[in-house]
C-alpha cells in the first residue's frame, strides 16, 4: 500500500505499515496501548516491520504529534489474543492507538500532558466520526488482562473521562461481606 490520506485532520504524519488486512466488521471501539519500547522511533520502526506482524492505526508521540500507520477502514494488528463482551476479533472491532511510553519494563514514566491532550483530541475525533460510544474506549489490559498491562496505572483515565472519552469509576473501599 502506498501513502494514504489520513482519516483525521489531527494527523501530522502518515507512515505506512504493511501489517494489516481487511476488517470483518466496522469498528465500534477504540483500544489504547502504550508502545513499551525504548523510544518512540523504535516503536514506529517495529510497527512498520513486516516481520513483526504488529501495527496500530495511530501512534501519539510524547510531544503530541500524531502518526497514522493504517487506514481506519483496515484491520490493524494490535490487540492480539483478546476478548470483550463475547467478541474475540478485537482487531476487527477496534481502532488501535499506541501511546509512546516505554512502559513497565523500561521505567514507566508519566504521560506528558501534551501527549494526553492529543490522545483526548484524537479519541474525540474518532468517536464523533465513527459514532462510537465513549464507554467503548478501552485499555489493552481490559481486553487481554492476563497478558497485557497497558496503558497501565499511570494512565490518566479520569482526565479522559472528564473530557468525554472513556469512563472512570471512582475507587471505593471494599467492605467486608456478611459472615457465612
Amino acid at each position: 500500500m502506498s501513502d494514504f490520506p489520513p482519516d483525521s485532520a489531527l494527523v501530522r504524519h502518515v507512515l505506512v505499515s504493511p501489517n494489516h488486512d481487511a476488517r470483518a466488521t466496522a469498528p465500534d471501539m477504540i483500544l489504547l496501548h502504550y508502545t513499551g519500547m525504548s523510544s518512540s522511533q523504535a516503536a514506529l520502526k517495529r510497527l512498520c516491520d513486516t516481520e513483526a506482524r504488529v501495527s496500530s492505526h495511530y501512534v501519539v508521540m510524547e510531544n503530541g504529534e500524531i502518526y497514522q500507520l493504517v487506514p481506519e477502514t483496515e484491520r490493524a494488528w494490535h490487540a492480539g489474543i483478546s476478548s470483550w463482551e463475547g467478541e474475540t476479533d478485537i482487531n476487527s472491532r477496534s481502532i488501535g492507538i499506541e501511546i509512546a511510553n516505554p512502559g513497565h519494563d523500561l521505567g514507566y514514566p508519566d504521560f506528558p500532558d501534551v501527549q494526553i491532550e492529543a490522545v483526548i483530541a484524537l479519541c474525540r475525533d474518532i468517536l464523533t466520526r465513527r459514532r462510537i460510544s465513549p464507554g467503548r474506549v478501552l485499555a489493552h489490559s481490559d481486553v487481554a488482562p492476563a497478558r497485557k498491562p497497558d496503558p497501565g496505572e499511570k494512565f490518566p483515565w479520569a482526565k479522559l473521562a472528564d473530557a468525554g472519552v472513556g469512563i472512570w469509576v471512582e475507587p471505593t473501599a471494599i467492605m467486608p461481606g456478611p459472615e457465612l
